[in-house]
């Protein structure tokens, strides 16, 4: 199985990215193969100016294509997500993620921000299609540390991490199975 993961924070390191990083751990550790793009990954000038030809957009297409799910991660800045992924995915075609799995990952400084999963990013993930939306998980920035270095969850948010990643697993598996039958 393909998965890409998508960093949409504008800072590197972050905590968001952090989670990406211990997911394609485990994701690796279960066979995926697994492509990691980054907001850094695209010229600022491309997503400014809306350069749908831009190499870096292409690329991501075409991985996108061919890959079985995608794992957001972002920050949350005033009740929604970041700006730069939002310009990015507007950027994408309605259908990018058509037949894909999508775990949705945001990181936040404070509780408060934990809707924006749902009520900002999911919409969008939608409009683009997506096959399945899992339901997502929001982390307090308290809950991870050394995201500079060797992150570290807190026990309870890496025990949600590794049930979303169950979960996103077994998705992928079903998707797998009707691909299979169909053929």
């Amino acid at each position: 199985m393909r998965v890409i993961t998508l960093a949409g924070s504008p800072r590197y390191p972050s905590r968001s990215t952090a989670l990406l990083t211990l997911c394609q751990q485990a994701l690796e550790k279960r066979g995926a193969e697994v492509i990691p793009w980054n907001l850094h990954n695209f010229p600022p000038e491309d997503l400014l100016y809306a350069r749908f030809d831009s190499p870096a957009l292409l690329a991501l297409k075409e991985d996108l294509a061919n890959a079985d799910g995608l794992i957001v991660a972002t920050p949350v800045y005033k009740a929604s997500f970041s700006g730069a992924l939002k310009t990015l995915l507007d950027l994408l075609p309605e259908r990018a993620l058509e037949h894909k799995v999508v775990l949705p990952l945001a990181t936040g400084g404070t509780i408060a921000h934990m809707l924006a999963v749902d009520y900002a990013l999911k919409p969008v993930l939608n409009a683009l299609k997506a096959q399945e939306v899992l339901h997502g998980v929001f982390a307090d920035d308290s809950q991870i540390t050394h995201y500079d270095r060797q992150p570290e969850l807190s026990p309870l948010l890496a025990e949600r991490i590794a049930e979303s990643l169950d979960t996103f697993w077994y998705a992928l598996s079903r998707r797998h199975q009707r691909l299979a039958a169909a053929v």
